[in-house]
């Protein structure tokens, strides 16, 4: 009988690789040479980020209302201070 292992305690850092493989999106890419941010929704709901050319790096982990609040501040133009 094939045993099923359990997920991890998932924890903002731990290592991407622990989360697996499958389930991870680039929402976006541009010309930048393959150096992307990958998501992965889990199944609580949070959210995984990694950057895509280190697949077993850390994962950093945000609530659906922490990457809200970032995406409609960079929206807005909060996060402009990050390119200049």
């Amino acid at each position: 009988m094939e045993r099923i292992k359990p997920r991890p305690h998932v924890y903002n850092g731990m290592p991407a690789r622990d989360l697996g493989s499958e389930g991870w999106l680039k929402p976006w890419s541009g010309g930048n040479g393959g150096n992307c941010l990958e998501a992965m929704k889990l199944a609580d709901g949070r959210i995984a980020v990694r950057q895509s050319t280190d697949p077993d790096g850390p994962a950093l982990i945000y609530t659906t209302d922490e990457m809200l609040a970032f995406i409609e501040g960079a929206k807005s133009g909060q996060a402009d201070f990050l390119l200049s």
